[in-house]
């Protein structure tokens, strides 16, 4: 069994999957065992790029598939770190704070540390303040 790295593979479907890989020789029929495999699609909106991520298989629950050589058209190594953090963080989801629609769970840590009636009295003691150094 070989090492294993980071890669996407375009497959001969056209599909383009990124997982992490190990190439196994097998008795000269190597093949390929995907670990994890996931689609990633580049998305555009009004505030700018983010990356798309679903799982390759929907519905079996399994983390490793094999594929042979003749399915594959190419497949190359990725070793940026931002896309590897990326698809660590997709496949250990149940550590994230992210609610069921896939959304990030607000936090306090994420400066939602006060309440509409705090945050209206900061501001009308500061309004205040002011009111008073300008007299």
């Amino acid at each position: 069994m070989g090492e294993e790295f980071h890669a996407v593979i375009k497959l001969v479907t056209g599909e383009e999957v990124f997982a992490l890989v190990c190439v196994d020789e097998n008795d000269g029929d190597p093949i390929i065992l995907l670990m994890n495999p996931v689609i990633m699609k580049v998305m555009k909106n009004h505030v700018g790029n983010y990356i798309k991520v679903k799982p390759w298989m929907e519905i079996p629950t399994d983390s490793m598939y094999i594929i042979k050589y003749d399915k594959i058209i190419t497949m190359t190594e990725v070793k940026e770190s931002k896309v590897i953090e990326f698809y660590d963080r997709y496949i250990n989801e149940d550590d994230c704070d992210w609610d069921e629609d896939g959304k990030t769970k607000i936090s306090n840590d994420m400066g939602y540390v006060s309440t509409v009636d705090n945050a209206r009295q900061m501001l009308e003691n500061l309004y205040k303040l002011k009111d008073n150094k300008e007299s």
